[in-house]
């Protein structure tokens, strides 16, 4: 993989999230995680999302509005945070599923929850 360009902005590999409800899903993440808009392109309604990119810390998050064609394609992801608690009551609070509440690993201070989007998110403080 020697030589490999990368657009500004992004990282070499992104998880990209094919979503029933992505603007919702934006909301969500804006608020839970202090997410940032980097790209958001509608679709010729003006109304549904043909293609968005977030950006959470130093990591980008590519996702789209499902359609016939693109079936919804849902993510497993792991994110870094200041302090797991306080991020994890938010999620909670934004009417995410715990799949386990805040615990002490060796890792670091780790969550799991799944968003109303069908995503599992797995937040973690060192």
């Amino acid at each position: 993989m020697e030589n490999v360009k990368v657009a500004p902005g992004h990282q070499t590999v992104m998880p990209y999230l094919i979503l029933k409800h992505a603007e919702k899903f934006l909301d969500f993440t804006i608020t839970v995680f202090g997410a940032k808009v980097t790209n958001k392109t509608l679709r010729e309604d003006h109304k549904t999302i043909m293609h968005a990119e977030i950006t959470i810390g130093d990591s980008t998050i590519m996702f789209a509005e499902s359609t016939e064609t693109y079936a919804v394609q849902n993510a497993g992801l792991f994110i870094y945070v200041a302090d797991t608690d306080t991020t994890y009551k938010l999620a909670m609070q934004n009417k995410c599923i715990s799949v386990f509440e805040p615990t002490d690993q060796p890792y670091g201070r780790t969550s799991g929850v799944i968003d109303t989007f069908g995503n599992t998110w797995w937040i973690t403080s060192l």
